[in-house]
């Protein structure tokens, strides 16, 4: 009896290790709670070994992160008005943001030298609003928006780097008509087109519109630069080559295969060289019938949302997200069917190269495969919408080895360096759609769900959440110590050139002209100067302050009650107020960023006669 049930309690104990075995095969790899913390743990005052920069979509932000602690160290406004730095209410950064009230920020971009990171600038698109921005890494701060860019309607295919930076890209997700005046919808396919924008990025990284390219009217969705041997190139996915307008779901769904469009961009420069270009609302626009061997499309199943250049710039590989397979073309394979004119048709004069003289193979990683990314050490990884899992698979035999479950509904992946010529394969973030039940309830609307995956192990391991505000659709991370080098604690005073700088208390002081009022004031531990002012209803005051310290982290803030101005003034820097009251009476003034034991002491009047 006793050996019975000591065999039965054996059996139970084998089955039992056998279902979590089973689990773990079905993509269940969680770490130990003590192991996986101990990875993540960064302990009080060391710094974390990467940045992350995740999109911050409607929100038009950009959310930076420490790896592998997950911590959220700053929100860098870019294309919103965010009223605790000021951006958006002082002059300068209003005339940045155009008049906008807000941005979705979807795909973020590094500057490279020679396929890597080189911790310059990021770049952020402004879908919504056809506009790109550049965050200068030394300050963690927005310094250039170009846009709204001619022609281009929502640059969802946007911002991608060339492999020495010399371009960004946007491309149309919105088909209109170019340029853009009224035409009848009836007649998308022949009055509409898409357009790609080459936006050139100088030395000092200032955008200017170089060219753009006609296409026809299809949906372009992501991009990727090439990088090694298809350097030079530029590929950019597309839904929509049915070129429908009405219930895209459906009618936008009927073709097995869409395309991947391949764009020289070298072509490009010669041909605007050349002049052989048209001016459409300022902007130079080629027409790739005009200019052959500029543009070509290579079908790829279905409806791709990714196109990614794998780290030896050898594969293009598209993640069809109606499609169960990821496909994988040759770059060499491309370059040798267009010797060979080796195509199947054209669409608006860009030829259709033959499927299967590109593809060499078709990855069966799972349903809705959205995006990949690489390890550096032969692996690519997958993002699978439907099935709430990331896929491993091999770039040499082409086979899925490894899956692991998020949660839930994952949409883009970003990987340490994972797009760039040497990724350091440690550290993926699976940025999810819908997190559900995963943090504590606090109503209908639910933080997005970012999952730290460890990728050093035989198999990937899901060892942290990290929630996220509004919305990340991408991100780029990047090794710390390739930005701590360039980063400011201060602006240096001799740095600021501002028209209206003030370094001390001697070169404050109150101009006039007409009914302008300008006001040279700077901010110290604990007071401003001058901190009494008297004008007259109807004159428009400018504030222009300068925080004279040169301590590091001792910003000060300038807000104005009963009013719309408010920012915060880092230490040698100097920012512009326009206030216009509207009725007398007696404005306080204060320092609205915390600075000293004497804060509440750092105020000022402005007096309004009648």
């Amino acid at each position: 009896m006793r050996t019975r049930r000591a065999l039965a309690l054996t059996m139970s104990a084998f089955a039992i290790v056998l279902l979590v075995n089973a689990c773990g095969d079905d993509g269940q790899q969680t770490g130990s709670t003590g192991d996986a913390a101990q990875r993540v743990y960064v302990a009080p005052g060391d710094y974390d070994e990467y940045f992350a920069f995740l999109s911050g979509g409607h929100s038009g932000q950009v959310f930076v992160y420490g790896l592998p602690s997950g911590r959220h160290l700053n929100t860098i406004p870019v294309f919103t008005p965010e009223s605790a730095s000021g951006w958006g209410y002082d002059e300068h950064s209003k005339e940045m943001l155009g008049g906008f009230l807000w941005g979705d920020a979807h795909h973020p971009g590094l500057s490279e030298t020679d396929g890597d990171y080189d911790g310059r600038w990021l770049f952020i698109n402004d879908m919504a609003n056809a506009r790109i921005a550049r965050i200068d890494l030394d300050v963690f701060k927005t310094k250039q928006i170009i846009g709204p860019l001619p022609n281009v309607s929502a640059n969802h295919a946007s911002t991608f780097v060339t492999e020495n930076t010399e371009y960004v890209f946007a491309a149309s997700r919105f088909s209109a008509p170019v340029p853009n005046t009224y035409q009848s919808i009836a007649e998308y396919k022949n009055k509409f087109n898409g357009v790609i924008a080459a936006v050139a990025v100088g030395d000092d990284g200032t955008m200017n519109l170089d060219f753009e390219v006609l296409t026809p009217p299809f949906h372009w969705d992501k991009s990727d630069a090439g990088k090694g041997p298809s350097h030079g190139w530029v590929f950019f996915s597309c839904y929509n080559s049915e070129q429908a307008y009405t219930k895209l779901e459906v009618n936008a769904s009927q073709n097995e295969r869409d395309f991947i469009a391949a764009l020289d961009w070298r072509k490009g420069r010669e041909a605007v060289a050349a002049g052989k270009f048209k001016l459409v609302d300022g902007a130079k626009v080629i027409d790739p019938a005009e200019v052959p061997g500029l543009m070509y499309l290579l079908p790829t199943p279905k409806s791709p949302h990714g196109v990614d250049i794998d780290p030896s710039g050898t594969r293009i590989i598209g993640n069809g997200k109606l499609a169960a397979v990821t496909v994988v073309h040759s770059f060499e394979q491309f370059q040798t069917a267009v010797a060979e004119k080796d195509f199947i048709g054209e669409y608006g004069g860009i030829p259709v190269v033959r499927y299967e003289a590109t593809r060499v193979a078709e990855v069966p990683v799972g349903l809705g495969p959205l995006h990949t990314q690489f390890d550096g050490r032969g692996y690519a990884y997958t993002s699978l919408f439907l099935d709430s899992q990331v896929a491993k698979w091999s770039l040499e035999t082409y086979e899925v080895v490894d899956k692991v479950d998020v949660h839930y509904s994952v949409g883009h992946l970003t990987a340490s360096e994972g797009d760039t010529k040497h990724p350091t394969g440690e550290w993926l973030l699976s940025l999810n759609k819908i997190s559900k039940d995963r943090y504590l309830p606090m109503g209908p609307t639910h933080p997005e769900g970012a999952q730290l995956i460890d990728l050093t192990r035989p198999t990937m391991e899901l060892i942290l959440d990290i929630p996220t505000y509004m919305e990340p659709h991408y991100g780029q991370i990047i090794k710390a110590d390739k930005v701590i080098p360039r980063v400011k604690t201060i602006f240096p005073m001799e740095e600021n050139h501002h028209a209206q700088r003030a370094l001390n208390e001697a070169e404050t002081g109150v101009t006039r002209d007409g009914k302008d009022v300008h006001v040279k004031m700077v901010a110290v531990r604990t007071h401003f100067y001058p901190d009494t002012l008297t004008v007259d209803l109807g004159e428009t005051v400018y504030f222009h302050v300068t925080n004279v310290e040169q301590d590091r982290d001792i910003a000060h803030g300038f807000g104005i009650l009963r009013s719309n101005v408010d920012f915060q003034i880092e230490p040698g820097e100097t920012k512009t107020a326009k206030f216009t009251p509207e009725t007398p009476g007696i404005y306080p003034f204060y320092c609205s960023n915390f600075c000293s034991a004497l804060h509440q002491e750092m105020q000022g009047y402005l007096a309004v006669r009648p």
